[in-house]
């Protein structure tokens, strides 16, 4: 059977779904690459909430996610961006969030990362500013979960200069017990963040943001770049000390990037490899055997979903995020914090339906189609 996707012009198209999904099981840890996947939250949907109110989580759903990325191989970046930080998810949530997952890593032996970052303030002085995120890297890292020290709004409000950046940054670094992850997160994501490390010339901003890393190597395990420009990036990679590592954060461009050249190559953290999980970690394990051919052919037709689900305005990106993960069967229900779910378009999520069924991202082709008609008939949409 075909169904019938509008395409955005006022008309429909045909599609035919996958009849099966190919055979993608759990393997061996990844080793030539160091892989995280930025991970949704699963909003409760029987919680009776506003979109102003606190987050409401299935938390069992929201932790059987983390449990499927961590059985591919699979790290995972809890409480970022993704998880909608900023966008829903208050500190309150977001800590509860990392208490869980950190517990359930341990439980599972998975990698995780978490975010650091000072969502208690709207504003606030830099001394504020500090203490938000002392306490935010006090629990990440009293969990035993490696911190992520992500970019801050109201850092980018309350500094004057490239030296408060330094002078911040400069102070958690010291304080850390263990290496952490920096995340520059590009105004794309955040328009908040626009001229982050003091300035809006990403030159400038770029020497900033290197002079905190070289002032404290020992406490920098790698950088996250979420710049969305493959060239920055690299240019960026080549610029890093000894021992610092590159975590691509770019959803435009990461197979090449992953896939390096002969200077380098990123490591990952990705919001994409949210539904992209096991078909990454295949690809990734294919590279493990030094097969860069191989793995650009299973991850570079990945590329123009990534593009579809990051497009302008971007940081609505994780509303196709977990439109996937409903239809992949990981949730029982296509609702999100915040009500976020009507912030893309119909013809959105069927190109999305119809890119993720053709890359045999669904477990289940059959449920996927079927959700995929219920959403069509909520909206008039006849077949």
């Amino acid at each position: 059977m075909t169904l019938r996707l509008p395409d955005g012009q006022g008309g429909f198209r045909s599609h035919t779904p996958r009849s099966a999904p190919p055979a993608r099981s759990a393997g061996p840890p990844l080793t030539s690459r160091t892989v995280f996947s930025a991970a949704h939250v699963v909003a409760d949907p029987y919680a009776d909430t506003t979109p102003d109110s606190p987050a409401a989580v299935d938390w069992e759903a929201t932790l059987a996610f983390r449990r499927h990325l961590w059985s591919h191989g699979l790290g995972v970046a809890e409480a970022m961006d993704t998880a909608q930080r900023g966008m829903g998810l208050d500190w309150s949530g977001a800590a509860e969030l990392i208490r869980r997952s950190a517990a359930e890593a341990k439980a599972v032996g998975g990698r995780i990362a978490c975010g650091v970052g000072t969502d208690q303030l709207v504003a606030g002085s830099l001394a504020e500013v500090r203490a938000a995120y002392e306490e935010q890297l006090a629990l990440v890292e009293g969990t035993g979960a490696q911190a992520i020290l992500m970019a801050s709004r109201a850092l980018c409000a309350a500094a004057t200069n490239a030296e408060d950046y330094l002078a911040v940054y400069g102070h958690l670094l010291r304080q850390s017990a263990e290496p952490v992850i920096l995340h520059w997160l590009g105004p794309m994501f955040d328009p908040a963040l626009e001229g982050y490390w003091g300035s809006s010339d990403l030159d400038i901003a770029t020497d900033t943001f290197l002079e905190v890393i070289a002032a404290h190597p020992d406490k920098v395990d790698g950088i996250k770049v979420s710049l969305l420009d493959a060239d920055r990036e690299v240019e960026l990679r080549r610029r890093l000390p000894q021992g610092v590592r590159c975590y691509t954060g770019d959803d435009f461009n990461y197979p090449e990037l992953i896939a390096g050249d002969e200077q380098g190559f990123s490591h990952a953290l990705l919001g994409i490899f949210d539904p992209l999980g096991p078909l990454a970690a295949e690809a990734v394990r294919v590279l493990d055997t030094g097969d860069v051919k191989g793995f650009r052919e299973l991850l570079d037709p990945t590329v123009e979903l990534s593009r579809h689900l990051f497009r302008a305005p971007t940081r609505f990106y994780k509303t196709g995020v977990v439109f996937l993960a409903w239809l992949a069967g990981h949730q029982s229900h296509f609702t999100m914090v915040g009500g976020l779910q009507s912030a893309r378009s119909l013809p959105h999520f069927a190109r999305a339906y119809e890119l993720a069924d053709g890359l045999g991202l669904f477990p289940d082709p059959e449920l996927a189609e079927s959700r995929m008609k219920n959403l069509l008939t909520l909206y008039g949409v006849t077949q």
